[in-house]
Parts: structure tokens; sequence; C-alpha cells
């Protein structure tokens, strides 16, 4: 059957709805010019009534931040049986919570940097000064400090003093209420997208990411010209098979579904650490996974369309 009426969802109450709202737009407009038709909608009030009074073949979230990731939305899609494209609830639940997922991928054999999830109400009741030299003296430095949900690096910052980090985890709590506080890796950052296949998991080329002044923040990732993308990353081969490994058996183990993206640092010598994982990768002009699927000789509204397709069937 084909498709009559995909919505793509957008925008959302997170720190990251203009992101979202740009990413809806971009895969909107790569849909219609392959002739899919295309509603693209906010997840608001108005979105319930919509979606039960003309229920539409598949749905396509490119919702970033709380609600768009942590499953809830697509909890409200499988109640009104509606297809969607993306990891199922409990899925998204483990990917979100950045402690769960670097637990998840350890068990399955992936490096990850050592880390310490710290809760604010912790951090707080037991004497920040305290926490704080006990940190640094079990995990060293530098560290990197980011909310243990979210997305967009935002309220992430590298600590390789140790005068920083209390700035650092102040910074932190002002996006989310606990902090994970691990080592931080020298290397290449990459990104590497999975898309599903005939149900099989394939690796996109990496990206390597080259951020001004080595940071890859908010503004570095959404303002375009600033950070340099290289695809595929300049990796050896070895360390380029070991990245495609990472993101694949991270997909299967946290248990994902139709596409993800897989954030790493390749050390020196060539080793792949997880970082975190995307369920639903940004799709702006300066996103990661586009510029996979572009490397890859595919194109963008196809992709998303043999996926809705494939929910849809």
């Amino acid at each position: 059957m084909e498709l009559g009426h995909v919505v793509v969802l957008a925008g959302g109450l997170s720190y990251e709805r203009e992101v979202s709202l740009r990413s809806g737009r971009r895969v909107a407009d790569a849909l219609r010019a392959v002739d899919v038709p295309v509603e693209l909608r906010d997840a608001d009030a108005t979105l319930l009534d919509a979606l039960t009074n003309d229920p539409p073949d598949a749905v396509l979230p490119v919702l970033h931040g709380a609600a768009g990731e942590d499953g809830a939305i697509r909890d409200v899609l499988e109640l009104l049986d509606i297809p969607y494209v993306g990891a199922r609830p409990d899925a998204c639940r483990v990917a979100w919570d950045k402690p769960s997922a670097k637990s998840v991928v350890r068990r399955a054999g992936l490096s990850t940097p050592a880390s310490v999830a710290l809760p604010k109400e912790v951090f707080h009741d037991l004497g920040a000064s305290s926490v704080l030299d006990h940190i640094v003296r079990r995990l060293g430095l530098p560290l990197f400090v980011k909310p243990t949900r979210g997305g967009s690096a935002l309220g992430g910052s590298v600590v390789r003093e140790a005068g920083e980090l209390p700035a650092a985890m102040v910074g932190c709590f002002a996006y989310g209420d606990a902090a994970l506080v691990e080592q931080y890796i020298e290397g290449t950052e990459i990104a590497v997208s999975v898309i599903e296949r005939s149900g099989e998991p394939q690796a996109l080329p990496a990206v390597e990411i080259v951020a001004p002044g080595g940071r890859y923040d908010y503004t570095a990732r959404y303002d375009a010209g600033d950070t340099e993308f290289v695809v595929p990353a300049r990796l050896t081969p070895e360390a380029a098979e070991r990245a495609t490994h990472a993101a694949v058996t991270a997909h299967r183990a946290l248990g994902l579904r139709d596409l993800s993206r897989t954030d790493l640092i390749v050390d020196a010598n060539g080793e792949a650490h997880f970082l975190e994982v995307n369920v639903a990768p940004g799709m702006t002009e300066t996103s990661l996974f586009p510029l996979a699927v572009s490397a890859a000789d595919l194109d963008l509204g196809a992709v998303c369309r043999d996926l809705l397709q494939a929910r849809f069937t």
C-alpha cells in the first residue's frame, strides 16, 4: 500500500524546540520531494484531536528532548494504534537516560568512559565540596559534565582543572536534575548513524566532528559554518570497523528500531568509546544524520519514506 497521509511531529516544549522545528521542516520538505503527502504538526494541545479525527498512515517523530525522546509521545501513538518510525517507548526510556544506556552497552561489551551520576539533591545534601573532591580523586582529570538526560550539548562542559568543576555542575543543573560526570577521553569525536533496511541495522559512514576550539556545543552544532564535518571520518580501516561495530551493537543492545545515532570518541589507539545514543537524530542542515545519509549516496526523503512505509505495511 502507498502512503497517503503522513504526519511529521516536531516542536514540543523542550529546550530543543527550535532545533526540532528545523528538523521537522527539513524532513517534511524531503518527503514532499519524493511525492509523499506530509502534514507537519506540533506536539501541542491540538495533536490528539487531529490524530483521532484524521488518523495518518504513519508518523515520523522528530521531537528532541523530553517527551520527544523519553518515550512519552510514542506511548500516546501506541494508545491510538498509529504506526510510527523509531524506537518503542521502553527502549526510548533506557536510551534517554545516559547512565542506564552506558550500563546496557557496557554489558554488551562496548567501552564507555568511567562515570558517576549525581542527582542535584545528593550533590547538595552530602556537601558539594566533599563530593567533588572524591569525584576528582576517583575519576581524575579531565572530566566531562552533562545532564543525565537531554541533548544538543545543553548543560555540558569539559573540566580540565578541579577548580572548574563547581561551575560545570551548576551549569549542568540548569538543564536537568541530575549530572553525569565522566572521564574525558581525548580523541576524534565521531557520530555513527544506523538505519534498518529489511529489518537489519546498517551503519552509515562515520561523521567526524571538528568543532571550533574543540568544543562541540549548542552553537557549534546548529550555526552553519562554525564546525567542520568530515565524511567519512579520517579513521584507519580498523578504527572505522570498531566504530561501526559499536554503533550497531548499541542499537541492538538497547532494543532500538528503524534509526539511531551513536556518539563516540576514538582514542589514539583506535578504540571506540561509547558516549551516548540518540533515538531521534537531528535533521537540520548541520545535523549529523543527514550528512551520513548523503555520504552513503542515499536520499534523505527516500530513507524517511522507506522507514515510514515499513511501519505502515
